[in-house]
Parts: structure tokens; C-alpha cells; sequence
């Protein structure tokens, strides 16, 4: 078989739709007779916000759990190859188009919920989502080896506070990560902002009021979190902790709840080290999810076009 140009188009879109660092889009996608490569952009770098490229192979992973989606919606079984050429790093990933098989009514709701998948960073309904239903999404992760794991609120909330505490001062008072945000800032401002949005879920700017540790406590005790850990750290884990983040956000999308991702606290190494010692992770914690019910009806939000994008500039040492 050979892809048509309404199925190329159809996979362009899925993962031009997948969330990513500071909305950078760090992906190319080639189509091929029967199957579409993912090629990740070394040139999308922040050097501050995300120095060893994490975040960036995060995004390429949420943005492989879209292309697989829609292979699926398209009637195709998809067979998946990651890092199919060692001698092109930058080829993430391969998928393949094999034989023809209807998808699932769960596969078909999850690639619709695509298009309608937006960062929800103000506070959630007040209606609580419940660990049981925490749980039951964390069982939407099929990557082997990557788990999400439920935050308990009552004896986690406090150590993770202070954790994130120290990220948002530590953040806010590097200049330098504060020139690259600025350089973003015009792109991924967030146009239903009316000022509730909580810091800790967002980014942090230079002027950014941060809650106390007691009033964060309580906030954190009050959401559902979970933490997407992989068994290793290293570009394999990366791409999969960004597969799986995407597969719980889509399943929770069509239940009704929104969500939002947050990353830029785990590139503190201290704080990364304290959230394995004081939580006992049983792994490398990629990414962390905020989940629950939205207050106002989420839109999506804009893509940028890629020629205006800010351009990398060397930080002076």
C-alpha cells in the first residue's frame, strides 16, 4: 500500500497537534509508501529550560502517540520502530502501516480527543477525581517499562510542595532562563489567562507571586497529580515517558477532565534527586500531570507557525 495524500495530510495534523516544549513543535515528519518517520529537530534547542534536550524527546514521544493514533483511525495496524537507524540519531521513530484492521471505539475516541486537547493551567472544579480514577488512567500507559504513578495527597502533597517551591525560586531567579522564557513568552501566552492560572503549574516568570509552602500544600492536596517515571534515563525513555504522557492526557480527555503537564521543576537537579528520595520513586520521574475536572470549556490552543519560531542564540557564559 502507499499513503494518499489525504492520508499523509490526516497524519501531518495528528502530530502537529501533540503538546510540546514551550509550544516548539521540535518534530519533522516524512511520509513513505507505507509508513511515516518521526524525525526530531536538534535546532529547537533551550539551553536553559532544558539543557540535555529531555523535554524536547518528551514532545517527539506525545507527538508518536498522535502518528500512531491516527494510522489506527485511518483502518491501518501500525507496527512501531524506535530509533530504526543508529546512524541517524535524529529518526526517532518509524511507523508502519501493515495490514488493514478496523480500530477500536477507544482508539477512534482518543484520536478525535487530539484536536480538542489544549494545557488546562488554571485550577480545576472543585469536584475532586478520585485515586480510583487516577489509577484507571495510569492503566492507559502501554509502554513497557513506563508507569504513571498516583501522587497520595495526604503524605505526599507537603514534600512535593516544598519541592516545587524551591524550582520556582530557583527559576525565578536565573536570568538567563528568564531571557530564553521572554524570547517564548509572545508564543505560548496562554489567551484565557485571567490571572487564576497557578504558578507552579505554568511557567515562572521573573515577577511571578509564589504561594507559601502551606497554601501550596493544600492546592496540591486538593489536585490529581501523577508522575510519569521510566526505568532508566536515557533518549529511549525519554521518547516513551512522552508517548505514555500523551496516552493518559488523550484517555482522560474522553472522560470529560482536562489536563496540564509540567517538566521545567525537574530539570533542578535537586529537586529531581528529592522527589526519587521523598516520594520513593521507583524510577526516573519525566514528567508530572496535573489531571481533573475543567471549571470553563477548554479551547485548543493556536498552533505557531514554524517561521515564527524564536530563533537560538547562545547564552553568554
Amino acid at each position: 500500500m502507499t499513503w494518499s495524500s489525504a492520508e499523509v495530510g490526516v497524519l501531518v495534523r495528528a502530530v502537529n497537534r501533540a503538546p510540546s516544549v514551550h509550544n516548539s513543535q521540535p518534530w519533522t515528519l516524512e511520509a513513505h509508501a507505507n509508513s511515516a518517520d518521526l524525525y526530531e529537530r536538534f535546532e529547537s534547542s533551550l539551553p536553559r529550560h532544558d539543557p540535555t534536550g529531555r523535554d524536547r524527546l518528551v514532545s517527539c514521544g506525545a507527538a508518536l502517540t498522535n502518528l500512531e493514533l491516527a494510522v489506527r483511525a485511518l483502518g491501518w495496524d501500525a507496527v512501531v520502530s524506535l530509533f530504526p537507524e543508529p546512524g541517524h540519531p535524529d529518526l526517532v521513530a518509524r511507523v508502519r502501516g501493515t495490514t488493514r484492521k478496523e480500530a477500536t471505539l477507544a482508539e477512534v475516541d482518543r484520536y478525535s480527543a487530539i484536536f480538542q486537547r489544549r494545557s488546562y493551567r488554571q485550577p480545576f472544579s472543585p469536584a475532586r477525581i478520585s485515586r480510583r480514577h487516577l489509577r484507571r488512567l495510569a492503566r492507559a500507559v502501554t509502554e513497557p517499562g513506563t508507569q504513571a504513578r498516583v501522587i497520595e495527597p495526604r503524605r505526599e502533597s507537603e514534600p512535593l510542595a516544598d519541592l516545587l517551591c524551591h524550582a520556582a525560586t530557583a527559576l525565578r531567579g536565573d536570568r538567563a532562563y528568564q531571557r530564553e522564557l521572554a524570547a517564548w513568552l509572545p508564543h505560548f501566552q496562554d489567551p484565557h489567562d485571567d490571572g487564576s492560572t497557578l504558578p507552579w503549574a505554568g511557567l515562572v516568570r521573573a515577577n511571578t507571586h509564589l504561594p507559601d509552602r502551606i497554601t501550596l500544600t493544600e492546592r496540591l492536596a486538593r489536585e490529581g497529580l501523577l508522575i510519569l517515571l521510566t526505568p532508566d534515563d536515557g533518549r529511549r525513555d525519554h521518547l516513551l515517558a512522552g508517548a505514555a504522557m500523551e496516552q493518559i492526557w488523550l484517555a482522560a480527555l474522553t472522560e470529560g477532565l482536562v489536563a496540564s503537564v509540567l517538566t521545567q521543576p525537574l530539570h533542578v537537579p535537586e529537586v529531581r534527586a528529592g522527589l526519587i528520595e521523598h516520594l520513593g520513586l521507583a524510577g526516573f520521574p519525566q514528567t508530572i500531570l496535573r489531571v481533573g475536572y475543567p471549571v470553563d470549556s477548554p479551547t485548543t490552543a493556536p498552533r505557531i507557525p514554524a517561521a515564527a519560531l524564536p530563533a537560538h542564540e547562545e547564552e553568554p557564559g
